[in-house]
C-alpha cells in the first residue's frame, strides 16, 4: 500500500525564483510504545461449499539595504521538500513561494475531508515586520545601521522557516521610531460544533488502542472505544481472538494511560467482542454516543478513527457508500466465517483501524469499522498485512452490534437467529439454494426447525427476504442476522421454475459451537 504520491519531482517553472528554501526538520511520529505492527483482519472466507445459516512556506521582499533571504517550507508531509520553491510532498513539485499544504483525503464514510492531517504550512507574504531604526539627524552613521539590517535579515530567514513572516524594512531618515505588528487570524484557531476537528476532539479520548498477544507471543494492533462508564470496550472479534484465551490483552487511551483487560465474551459469527478494563478506577470512562444506523443515508458524511498500521489516534473522513452490503470476512484462525449486512464507505480504512467508530456528522457512532476491500486480494474481503485502502471499507451496523453487545454483557455469549437450513455458499447471483445435505451428512432442513415448519424443501432457491434481494448464501445470512430471535421474516423462493412465498417465524441458536 501506498499511502504517499511516488514519482519524480517536476522542476518549477522558468522564471525568477526567490532564494533557496531552508530545510527544516520535522521527525515522523512514531507509533505508540510497546505497540507493534497491526496485523489485519483475515483472508478471505472459507471456500466450503455449503455452511448452515445457523453456523458462522513565502519569499520575503527585498531586504533595505538588501542582506535577507527568506527560505521557503518544507513539504506538506513534513518528510521532506518538492521540487518548486515552496516546497510539497514528496515526489511532487514544489507549488511555488509559500507552499501548499496537502489535501486530506476520504475514507469510509467519514475518512476524506475537514479531519485529514496537514502538515507544514506555507503560509503568504506578511505584514510590516518593522522599521530599521536611524541615528539622529546629522549624524549619519552607517555601521550600527548594518548590524540592525543584519539582524533583521537573520530573523527573516528564521522567519521564512517557521511560514509566512514578512517584513518591511522603510528607507526615512526623519524618525526613530520602530513599530512592530502581529498577524494573525484568532478565528482560524476555534472549531465550530459539529466540524471534523470538533468531532475527534471529542471523540479520541473514548477511543482506545488494543494490544492483542497471543500465548505464543505473536499478535497485532486493532482499536476498541468505550461503551459504557463500567468500563465496557467495544471492538471486533479479530482483533482480540488471537488473545482471548490464554493471552495479554491491553488498551491504551490517548493520553497514554494503559490498562490491562479482559475478555467478557464475543461472537465470531457477528465479528463482535466485548472487553472490560482491569483496575481501570481513575480511568476517565466517557462512552461515545451511538447513533441509528438504520436512518443512514447513502452520502451521509462518515469520520472513522483507528490505529492503522498501529498509528493511534489517526481520524479520516469520508461519506457512506452504500448500505446493506453484505460481507463474509474471517480472523484467519481456521474458523467460521462472519456475516454482515455492511455500511461501506470510502473512508481510509487499514489493517489497524479494526474495531474502531464509524461515526456520522453529529459525533454519533454508527459502525463498527472491520473489513476493507483490497485490490490484490481478489474477492476477499478483511484485512491483510499486504493490504491497504483503496476506498472500499466496511462496518457493522451499530444497531446490530449493540444488540450482540447486550447479549455479551449479559451472558459471555451469542445468539443467532436461524432458519434452521443448510445453503450453498458457492453459488452466487441467482439466490441462496437450500443444499442437498447439512454438515456430516444430516438433513439440509432440521426436521421441526423453522424453515421445515414453513414449507421449505432442498432445492429451493430463496430469492427475497422481505424487501430485500438476495443473491448468495452469505446475503442470506446476513439479512436474517440483523434481526432477532422471533422475529417473523418472507422469504421468496423458486422451486421447480415457481415463485412462491413462505413465512418464517427465525429460530435461535446460541454460542459459536
Amino acid at each position: 500500500m501506498s499511502t504517499e504520491n511516488e514519482g519524480a519531482a517536476v522542476p518549477p517553472a522558468a522564471g525568477p525564483h526567490p532564494a533557496p528554501p531552508a530545510p527544516q526538520q520535522n521527525p515522523a511520529v512514531p507509533p505508540a510504545p510497546e505497540f507493534e505492527p497491526a496485523v489485519g483482519a483475515a483472508p478471505e472466507p472459507s471456500s466450503a461449499p455449503s455452511a448452515p445459516i445457523a453456523a458462522p512556506p513565502p519569499a520575503a521582499p527585498p531586504v533595505q539595504p538588501p542582506a535577507a533571504s527568506a527560505s521557503g517550507g518544507t513539504g506538506a508531509d513534513g518528510a521532506g521538500q518538492g521540487a518548486g520553491p515552496g516546497g510539497g510532498a514528496p515526489g511532487a513539485p514544489g507549488p511555488g513561494p509559500g507552499g501548499d499544504p496537502a489535501a486530506g483525503q476520504s475514507a469510509s464514510w467519514w475518512t476524506a475531508g475537514g479531519g485529514q492531517p496537514q502538515g507544514g504550512s506555507g503560509g503568504g507574504p506578511g505584514g510590516p515586520w518593522g522599521t530599521a531604526p536611524v541615528p539622529p539627524s546629522g549624524a549619519p552613521e552607517r555601521r550600527p545601521r548594518g548590524l540592525i539590517a543584519a539582524a533583521l535579515a537573520a530573523v527573516l530567514v528564521a522567519g521564512g522557516i517557521g511560514g509566512g513572516i514578512g517584513y518591511l524594512a522603510a528607507d526615512r531618515e526623519d524618525s526613530d521610531s520602530t513599530t512592530v505588528s502581529a498577524f494573525g487570524n484568532p478565528k482560524s484557531e476555534s472549531r465550530a460544533p459539529g466540524s471534523v476537528s470538533n468531532i475527534a476532539g471529542r471523540t479520541l479520548p473514548s477511543v482506545v488502542t488494543i494490544e492483542a498477544k497471543g500465548s505464543n507471543g505473536q499478535g497485532g494492533t486493532g482499536t476498541g472505544f468505550v461503551y459504557d462508564k463500567q468500563g465496557h470496550i467495544l471492538t471486533n472479534n479479530h482483533v482480540v481472538a488471537s488473545a482471548a484465551e490464554r493471552g495479554k490483552l491491553t488498551a491504551t487511551f490517548s493520553n497514554g494511560k494503559r490498562y490491562a483487560a479482559q475478555v467478557v465474551g464475543r461472537a465470531q459469527g457477528y465479528d463482535v467482542a466485548v472487553l472490560k478494563l482491569k483496575n481501570a478506577s481513575g480511568a476517565k470512562l466517557n462512552p461515545l454516543p451511538l447513533g441509528n444506523s438504520d436512518k443512514v443515508a447513502v452520502g451521509d458524511a462518515t469520520v472513522a478513527i483507528g490505529a492503522p498500521f498501529g498509528l493511534s489516534g489517526t481520524v479520516t473522513t469520508g461519506i457512506v457508500s452504500a448500505k446493506n452490503r453484505p460481507v463474509a470476512s474471517s480472523d484467519g484462525g481456521g474458523g467460521s466465517s462472519s456475516y454482515m449486512s455492511a455500511l461501506q464507505t470510502d473512508a481510509s480504512i487499514n489493517p489497524g483501524n479494526s474495531g474502531g467508530p464509524l461515526l456520522n456528522a453529529d459525533g454519533g457512532v454508527i459502525g463498527i469499522n472491520s473489513a476493507i476491500q483490497s485490490a490484490g486480494s481478489g474477492n476477499g474481503l478483511g484485512e491483510s498485512q499486504q493490504s491497504g485502502s483503496i476506498g472500499l471499507g466496511f462496518a457493522i451496523p451499530i444497531n446490530q452490534a449493540k444488540n450482540v453487545a447486550q447479549q455479551l454483557i449479559k451472558t459471555g455469549q451469542p445468539v443467532y437467529p436461524v432458519i434452521e437450513a443448510t445453503v450453498n455458499m458457492k453459488d452466487t447471483g441467482g439466490g441462496a439454494t437450500i443444499a442437498s445435505n447439512g454438515a456430516g451428512g444430516s438433513p439440509a432442513i432440521v426436521p421441526g426447525g423453522p424453515a421445515d415448519k414453513a414449507g421449505l424443501k432442498s432445492g429451493d432457491v430463496i430469492t427475497k427476504l422481505d424487501d430485500t434481494v438476495i443473491d448468495s448464501g452469505p446475503t442470506l445470512i446476513s439479512e436474517i442476522w440483523t434481526h432477532k430471535p422471533g422475529d417473523k421474516v418472507t422469504l421468496t423462493y423458486k422451486r421447480d421454475g415457481k415463485q412462491s412465498t413462505a413465512d418464517v417465524t427465525l429460530g435461535q441458536r446460541k454460542g459459536d459451537s
